[in-house]
C-alpha cells in the first residue's frame, strides 16, 4: 500500500492508494458478457452486497453443533454446501471473513416456524435458485436445508444423569467407546464425585419421573454408546428391553416418529435427515462423527414453504460471512454469503463498513497497463473498461488514471471500448481521437430519462441527464458514433409515453448514433437501496414493484419487449435508428460486443 487518506472533497471515503500486480482481467468464463477482458483502475463499492442476517442466527458447525452468527471467527469450520451434478450436497468450510452494520430488517416466515431475521438484499437458497429477501423470495417458495435448528439440552444435573445412564447400560464395551464420548463421562462423575460402584449406580437408576432434560441425556448417552447413523437411517439398539422401552418412550416424548424393529433389538428414527439433525442438537450427542451431514444431498419439504416476507421497519444489528464454499446453513436453511467483501481483508481493510466507504485506487494502472500489451503472450484483443467501476466517477478528476491508460492502448493500438455515465470523458477527447486513427474506439454513454427533479432523487451522485447528452454532442462532434444506454427504464416512473417520447428526442439531439433501452433490473446491493428509496418517495408504487419483481432481479419479458417497442417507435420518429442490445460498446468493427449493462443508480 502506498499511501492512504480521507479528503473533505469526498466526506466519508478514505482513499487506498495500491501498487497493483496486473491491470488487464480475463473475464470469468461463466459471465453473460460477450468481451473476455476488462481493466477496471479502481476498486471499492458504495453499492455492493452488504450485510444479511441477524446476529443470534444459529450457524451448523463442522462438529454438528450451532453458535450463533455473531460469535463466528475467521478460522471456524462449519458446513457449506458444493454442486454435484444437478444437485447439490453439504460439506465442510472455512470462514474466511466476518463482519456487520446496521440495515433495515426483514423477517421470512416459514411453515416450519423458522423465522430468518435478515436485510432485503441477502440471498436464500430455494428450488427456484438463489433468491433475494426483497424482489426475489415471495410465498409459496420453499427453500432448501434440514430445517429449524432446535435449542439443546441445558447443561444440568438431570441431563448428566440421564447421559450417564444411557452410557453405561448400553451394550457396548469401554474399549469400543470414542473418546468424546468417554471423557464426557468421566468428566460428568467427577463432577457427581462418583468413585465408587455403588455411587455409579445410584447415579444410573431409572427415576421415578423423568423429565424432559434427563430424557434427552438418555437418549445422547445411549446413541453414543450404541447409536448409528448411515445415510437416511439413524438407529439406537439394545439387548436389554427395559432400556429399549425407556429410549422409545423418550422419542415419543418429543414427538419422533420411531418404529421398533422386527429383532426386537433396536429402533429405527424416521423421517430423514430433517429428524436426524433435530435429534442431534435436541439431544446433543458427544460423538461428532455421528453428527456428520458431509456428503449427503441438500432437500428440502413442505416444512420449508415461505409464508410471509415481511418489513420489520427499524434497523438492526447484521452479520454476514465469507466463507470457502460461497455459502453456510443458518437455522436449517442454505444462505448465501458476500464473495467481494472479503477481497478488501487482504488489505486488512474490514469487510463490512470499510467496503462502503474505502475506495481502492490501482495508482499504478496505466504503466502496468503499458507493461501486460507489450507482453509477448498478448495477442491485442479487446478490452471493455467501464463494465464494473466507472473508469470516470469522481475520483478520476483527482487520480488521473485514464489518460496513462489511454495513452498505452494508443501507443499498442489495441482495440477498446469505453461505457459511462461521466463527463469526466471529455478530458481525454484529444487521447481518443489519436487512439481512434490507430485502432477502434468504441465510446457509450448511460442516460435513462431526463427529468431533472428524478435524476435529484435517484442519481444526485451522477452528473446531470443534460450533461451526459452535451458529452454526446461534443463526443460526436469529434467524429465518433457515440451509442447511448437508455438505462435505466424506471417501470411507473419513466416508462410513461412522455417521458419516453422526451428522452428518446434528446438522444436524438444530441447526436447519438444508436439508442438502446434498458429496464431497471435490480442485483444485489441496488435492490435494497432502490427499494427503500422507493417506499419512501414513491410509496403508491411498492406494490407494484412487488407484483413486476416478484420472481427475481429482472422485469417480466413481456413488460420487456413492450417497453423496448415504445422505444423503438420514438427513435424512428426522431430519425434514430434503435440499436440491437449488442450493438451498446460497439466499435466500427468490433469482435463479439457485450451486453449491453445497466450502470449503478447510486
Amino acid at each position: 500500500m502506498a499511501r492512504t487518506f480521507d479528503t473533505p472533497g469526498f466526506a466519508g471515503m478514505t482513499f487506498f492508494e495500491v501498487r497493483a500486480k496486473s491491470i488487464i482481467n480475463r473475464v470469468p468464463g461463466s459471465s453473460r458478457m460477450a468481451f473476455q477482458w476488462t481493466i477496471n483502475p479502481y476498486r471499492g463499492c458504495s453499492h455492493a452486497c452488504s450485510y444479511c442476517l441477524a446476529g443470534d442466527t444459529p450457524i451448523l458447525m463442522a462438529d454438528g453443533t450451532t453458535r450463533p452468527l455473531r460469535d463466528l471467527k475467521v478460522g471456524d469450520a462449519i458446513y457449506g454446501t458444493v454442486p454435484v451434478g444437478a444437485s447439490r450436497r453439504y460439506t465442510v468450510t472455512t470462514v474466511l471473513a466476518h463482519w456487520s452494520t446496521t440495515k433495515p430488517a426483514h423477517r421470512v416466515t416459514l411453515a416450519d416456524g423458522t423465522q430468518l431475521i435478515a436485510s432485503g438484499d441477502h440471498r436464500f437458497l430455494t428450488e427456484r435458485g438463489w433468491q433475494h429477501v426483497v424482489g426475489g423470495v415471495v410465498a409459496g417458495d420453499r427453500f432448501m436445508g434440514t430445517g429449524q435448528f432446535v435449542e439443546g439440552p441445558k447443561d444440568s444435573a438431570d441431563y448428566r444423569r440421564g447421559y450417564l445412564s444411557g452410557m453405561i447400560r448400553g451394550d457396548a464395551h469401554l474399549a469400543t467407546y470414542v473418546p468424546e464420548a468417554v471423557d464426557r463421562s468421566l468428566d460428568y462423575l467427577a463432577g457427581f464425585g462418583a468413585a465408587t460402584i455403588e455411587a455409579i449406580r445410584d447415579l444410573v437408576r431409572w427415576p421415578e419421573r423423568a423429565g424432559d432434560e434427563w430424557c434427552k441425556g438418555l437418549l445422547a448417552g445411549i446413541f453414543d454408546s450404541d447409536g448409528s447413523r448411515d445415510g437416511d437411517e439413524l438407529r439406537i439398539r439394545s439387548d436389554d428391553k427395559e432400556t429399549l422401552d425407556a429410549v422409545a418412550a423418550a422419542l415419543a416424548r418429543f414427538g419422533f416418529d420411531a418404529r421398533p424393529e422386527e429383532s426386537g433389538t433396536a429402533v429405527r428414527l424416521r423421517g430423514g435427515l430433517t429428524e436426524h439433525m433435530r435429534f442431534c442438537h435436541l439431544v446433543d450427542p458427544a460423538i461428532g462423527r455421528k453428527r456428520s451431514i458431509a456428503g449427503l444431498p441438500v432437500g428440502s419439504d413442505t416444512r420449508l414453504d415461505v409464508l410471509s416476507v415481511e418489513p420489520l421497519g427499524v434497523d438492526l444489528p447484521l452479520y454476514d460471512i465469507t466463507t470457502g464454499t460461497g455459502d453456510f446453513i443458518a437455522n436449517g436453511v442454505v444462505s448465501h454469503n458476500c464473495f467481494a467483501r472479503s477481497t478488501h481483508t487482504y488489505l486488512d481493510l474490514d469487510a463490512g463498513h470499510d467496503f462502503d466507504t474505502k475506495v481502492v485506487v490501482k495508482i499504478n494502472a496505466g504503466e502496468l497497463v503499458r507493461r501486460e500489451l507489450a507482453a509477448p503472450k498478448w495477442r491485442g484483443e479487446h478490452i471493455a473498461m467501464g463494465t464494473n467501476v466507472d473508469p470516470y466517477q469522481r475520483a478520476e478528476g483527482r487520480y488521473k488514471l485514464m489518460p496513462r491508460i489511454l495513452s498505452a492502448l494508443r501507443d499498442f493500438a489495441n482495440p477498446f471500448s469505453i461505457l459511462t455515465k461521466g463527463t469526466l470523458i471529455l478530458r481525454d477527447l484529444p487521447l481518443l481521437r489519436q487512439a481512434a486513427e490507430v485502432t477502434q474506439v468504441g465510446v457509450a454513454m448511460s442516460v435513462g430519462f431526463v427529468d431533472e427533479r428524478l435524476w435529484r432523487s435517484v442519481e444526485s451522485g451522477t452528473p446531470s441527464p443534460r450533461r451526459r447528452l452535451d458529452a454526446v454532442r461534443t463526443l460526436t462532434d469529434a467524429g465518433f458514433r457515440v451509442s447511448v444506454l437508455m438505462a435505466p427504464i424506471l417501470p411507473g416512473l419513466t416508462d410513461t409515453d412522455d417521458s419516453i417520447e422526451a428522452t428518446v428526442a434528446a438522444i436524438a439531439a444530441s447526436g447519438a448514433a444508436s439508442i438502446t433501452p434498458i429496464p431497471l433490473h435490480l442485483r444485489p446491493g441496488a435492490r435494497e437501496w432502490y427499494a427503500a428509496w422507493l417506499t419512501r418517495e414513491f410509496p403508491a408504487l411498492a406494490p407494484h414493484y412487488r407484483r413486476l419483481y416478484g420472481r427475481g432481479s429482472y422485469l417480466p419479458k413481456e413488460y420487456q419487449r413492450e417497453v423496448t417497442a415504445r422505444v423503438r417507435m420514438a427513435a424512428r420518429r426522431h430519425g434514430l435508428e434503435r440499436a440491437e442490445p449488442a450493438e451498446a460498446r460497439q466499435t466500427e468493427s468490433p469482435p463479439p460486443p457485450p451486453e449491453p449493462e445497466q450502470l449503478t443508480l447510486m
